[in-house]
């Protein structure tokens, strides 16, 4: 595995971690409503935050 993407996944993580330590009811509330959505819609805005996070790494890059 190349090493950058390996240090994207471990900021994956801190990220994570990070808005689970510092708002753990908030996340809770944002899941609860995550479960209300269809896969559908659950889908899409995963296409759009796949494609929101290419165009700012072409950016950046």
């Amino acid at each position: 595995m190349p090493r950058e993407l390996v240090v994207a996944l471990c900021l994956v993580l801190v990220i994570e971690g990070l808005v689970l330590f510092a708002a753990p009811r908030g996340w809770q509330a944002t899941m609860r409503e995550a479960v209300k959505l269809s896969p559908r819609m659950l889908r899409l805005f995963g296409a759009a935050a796949i494609g929101v996070g290419l165009i700012a790494l072409q950016l950046v890059h």
